[in-house]
């Protein structure tokens, strides 16, 4: 394990976190919860999303059509594997937690889609 401030990550959450992975789609630990609480950053804490907010994209990966808090989440600008995406990450601890897409059919007409590996429940 290794520490990020006074957080122990995983080897996956490290390489998800600070190595901008992405886990296997179906694999993550959150991906089917559906209790009610907020998802947290898996490096600092920050809460970023809650359950009321998640609903099933089929992506593979947990998915929110809103954050906590706008100030939560830092966008920026993707271009990795040829495309054109725009990564998420937490804004206090700069960890990647995963992408943001369109979706018409969401509230906010977005939806964030997260590494079950970047949250804490």
């Amino acid at each position: 394990m290794r520490l990020i401030g006074e957080k122990k990550l995983t080897p996956e959450q490290y390489r998800v976190l600070r190595q901008k992975g992405t886990e296997i789609p179906f694999s993550g630990e959150y991906l089917s919860t559906d209790k009610e609480g907020v998802y947290s950053c898996a490096a600092c804490g920050k809460p970023l999303f809650q359950s009321e907010t998640k609903y099933h994209t089929g992506s593979g990966w947990p998915s929110f059509w809103d954050a906590v808090d706008k100030e939560a989440i830092a966008l920026s600008d993707d271009t990795s594997h040829g495309m054109h995406r725009v990564e998420i990450s937490c804004a206090n601890c700069d960890s990647h937690l995963g992408h943001l897409f369109e979706d018409p059919t969401t509230p906010t007409g977005n939806y964030y889609c997260v590494n079950s590996a970047a949250l804490d429940f």
